[in-house]
């Protein structure tokens, strides 16, 4: 079985289609026969996602760290729960499980671990693909930001092949079968 790590928000956001996203990606995860991987809480798009690949009988593992188990109530309901000391666990222990990473809608802390998956892959560390959902172009000003700093010599060209943007949920779901049946 396959483990895919999503990154996202404790938070469901001001856009209801973000909490469908969730929803369909949790789903079609469990659906097609993969586990979950994700940051352990119960409560915004994280305790979506979850539930929803839950729901489809889904193995869902959670990785949390003690000091956030109380704020974002860690998910009663998965298959298991491992809670880490801080937050530099956390994203070790999610690396370590998970075949590939995709990022959904979240704040500081999604952003860290999309970071820290990039610069790891950067460094060679690791070469699990990762795919960031932009339907709605919330990560437009983002990307632009990566790609001034490609210009301004900062980032090597080369290394915005280190992770994929999909348009739409069909074409996210379309590029992690792709890249999963290659590395089968």
């Amino acid at each position: 079985m396959k483990r895919i790590c999503v990154f996202c928000g404790s938070k469901k956001g001001t856009n209801p289609q973000y909490e469908e996203w969730a929803l369909t990606l949790g789903s079609w995860i469990a659906g097609a026969g993969h586990g979950l991987v994700f940051g352990g809480g119960s409560i915004g798009l994280m305790g979506v996602i979850a539930d929803a690949c839950l729901a489809e009988g889904g193995e869902v593992i959670g990785v949390i760290p003690t000091h956030l188990n109380n704020v974002e109530i860690g998910h009663p309901g998965v298959s298991r729960m491992i809670e880490v000391e801080n937050m530099f666990d956390r994203k070790s222990i999610m690396l370590k499980y998970s075949d590939l990473f995709v990022v959904l809608p979240g704040g500081f802390g999604t952003l860290d671990e999309l970071f820290e998956v990039i610069t790891l892959a950067q460094l060679k560390q690791h070469d699990k693909p990762l795919y960031i959902l932009n339907g709605d172009g919330l990560f437009d000003p983002l990307l632009q930001q990566i790609n001034d700093l490609v210009v301004k010599g900062f980032i090597s060209e080369k290394n915005l092949a280190l992770f994929h943007i999909a348009k739409d949920m069909r074409h996210l779901t379309d590029m992690i079968k792709r890249d999963l049946s290659a590395n089968s």
